[in-house]
């Protein structure tokens, strides 16, 4: 052993889990390892079970696959780094946020027990698991008919990707997990549990993702007048307490510092969400900072010292990022899928072999054949709902849409529409913090779309914001270092510990005038577009067309169950 600290950073993010050793005096990462989840995301079929189709709009995961990150990506990267695993004194872990597991009474998964292997509801729900839709729908009329006071802190809408909606989707589908479940926690809290043998949830996520306000839930006459039974689900199944971000849910076991090949009894700081602690990875905690976590989805929040009533917003939570500030979130639900979704299955082959040809990405090329084009070139406008509205709409059944598509149209051309899209969609969320009373003076940003610096640029145009970027690789693991560093008490706080240990470059990007005009017609056209569809009077067509697709697999799955039997 020496004098030196280090610690552990643990992100577990939608299709991997990566391990961060870093050096808590400066944030230095010394080494990292990824393990990908052989399971990935299960959206299409339970290839952890017995491989049946599952429904639209599903997406789970294996929780045996969180359990191989320990296994192998901590002991890789602490090898990596090459220091002694008595000098690390703490570990903090981040996850995607609402991923929602049915465990027993002991913490055990109810798809690792024997009968629930092939009980689709029995799995970790992921975050963009939006089964739960119209179950959404119902909290919220509900709330809204009995004036629940808790309703604007969710911006007056709930997504179907927190926890309630999920859970009361398994007590109508699936009554039979619902009731074998001894305990319903988020990945977050379960993954502190297992490390310390404590369970404990994090004030962040409770507040975000589980509905905690005020330090109460929605009342058990609420939970009643939406569905008979169903008044005691935080007293009976969610009843443990909760600690604020930065504290030390217990030391780690025995029997994980065996499988990790760490001391037992180091600190464990409470879990975090894996774009929440982004914020302290970036060093955005102060008022004014919109962190802006851009990957496959995005995710933005900022802090602001005072409460304020924001209708759209995903959450409004005391100490939800940072103890001590109000957190505001909100988010979208795809942006770097889209692209990867765009270039899977919309680009042709000559554009594929022309990139294999000279060594680059198709995404490489589309941006060099649309990077000349003036604003508005290609002539059109696209909603980039492809897997939904998260923010300001909170509707997961609105669907993407390219308006202006002509004979002429390219690749390139829809292409450099879907990034303007994501952009625009920013800009909709800033826009709405700035009208309630959040002021945005700068974006932070991390994420793997700062590769894409011709993108950055665009999002700096179009929202007319400064941007800053995180220049380590790993901000999410750096962040939940960070507040093991709090946890393990190297540092008093995480504003002191997120300026000794983070790296950000400021305005990396600034926006250029006379392009970010250019832009401001091209938004003019976008909203008009986002309110026509996001507030449609009647039934959306986008809701119908869903509709027909889930009536279609709903036939096809009744008609394949008849012809078994």
């Amino acid at each position: 052993m020496s004098d030196r600290k280090y610690l552990l950073g643990i992100d577990f993010g939608t299709l991997s889990g990566r391990a961060v050793v870093v050096d808590a005096a400066n944030g230095e990462q010394l080494g990292t390892h990824v393990t990908e989840y052989p399971h990935g995301v299960m959206d299409h079929a339970l290839t952890a079970g017995d491989g049946r189709t599952l429904p639209p709009e599903f997406a789970l995961q294996n929780p045996g696959d969180y359990i191989k990150v320990l296994r192998e990506s901590v002991p890789a990267a602490i090898a990596a780094a090459g220091v002694d695993p008595g000098d690390i004194v703490g570990i903090g872990v981040d996850a995607t946020s609402a991923t929602v597991l049915l465990v027993d009474a002991d913490g055990t998964p109810l798809c690792e027990k024997p009968g629930f292997e092939n009980e689709i509801h029995a799995y970790p729900k992921l975050w963009k698991h939006h089964g739960a839709q119209n179950q959404a729908i119902r909290l919220v009329k509900i709330a809204e008919a009995r004036r629940e006071p808790w309703l604007a802190r969710y911006g007056g809408v709930l997504s179907s990707e927190l926890l309630l909606p999920k859970v009361l989707e398994v007590v109508e589908m699936a009554p039979t997990v619902y009731a074998a479940a001894g305990v319903i926690v988020d990945l977050v809290d379960w993954l502190t549990w297992r490390l310390t043998g404590r369970l404990a949830a994090a004030a962040g996520d409770s507040g975000y993702k589980r509905m905690l306000q005020d330090g109460a839930y929605p009342s058990r006459e609420y939970l009643e007048a939406v569905k008979p039974g169903f008044g005691d689900v935080y007293e009976t199944k969610m009843n443990y307490p909760v600690v604020p971000l930065g504290s030390r849910v217990g030391g780690l076991t025995r029997e994980f510092a065996e499988l990790m090949g760490l001391p037992a009894g180091i600190a464990v700081a409470a879990g975090n969400i894996d774009a929440h602690v982004v914020v302290a990875g970036a060093n955005a905690v102060r008022p004014g900072q919109l962190t802006a976590i851009l990957g496959t989805s995005s995710c933005y929040i900022i802090n602001d010292r005072r409460y304020h009533d924001c209708p759209g917003v995903l959450g409004i939570v005391d100490g939800g990022a940072v103890d001590g500030y109000w957190g505001f979130e909100g988010g979208q639900t795809a942006v770097g899928d889209i692209f990867a979704w765009f270039i899977d299955n919309c680009v042709p082959a000559a554009y594929e072999n022309e990139a294999a040809e000279r060594g680059i990405s198709v995404h490489e090329l589309l941006v060099e054949k649309s990077r000349g084009q003036e604003v508005g070139e290609h002539g059109l406008v696209v909603l980039d709902w492809h897997n939904g509205n998260r923010s300001i709409l909170a509707d997961a059944r609105l669907s993407g849409l390219v308006l202006g598509q002509t004979l002429a149209t390219r690749p390139e051309d829809v292409y450099r529409a879907l990034l303007e899209a994501t952009a625009f969609g920013c800009r909709v969320i800033i826009e709405n913090f700035e009208e309630h009373g959040i002021g945005v003076d700068e974006i932070v940003a991390a994420g793997g779309l700062l590769r894409n610096a011709y993108y950055m640029q665009m999002l700096a145009d179009v929202t007319r914001r400064p941007i800053s970027v995180s220049l380590v690789e790993q901000t999410g693991a750096l962040g939940a270092a960070v507040f093991a560093a709090v946890a393990a008490g190297v540092y008093p706080d995480v504003f002191a510990a997120a300026d000794s240990m983070t790296s950000v470059e400021r305005n990396a990007y600034v926006p250029n005038e006379e392009t970010a005009e250019q832009y401001d017609a091209l938004y003019g056209i976008y909203k008009q577009l986002h309110d026509l569809f996001g507030h449609y009077n009647g039934v959306s067509p986008m809701h119908q067309l869903k509709d027909m697709r889930a009536r279609i697999f709903r036939d096809r799955a009744e008609a394949a169950g008849q012809s078994r039997t």
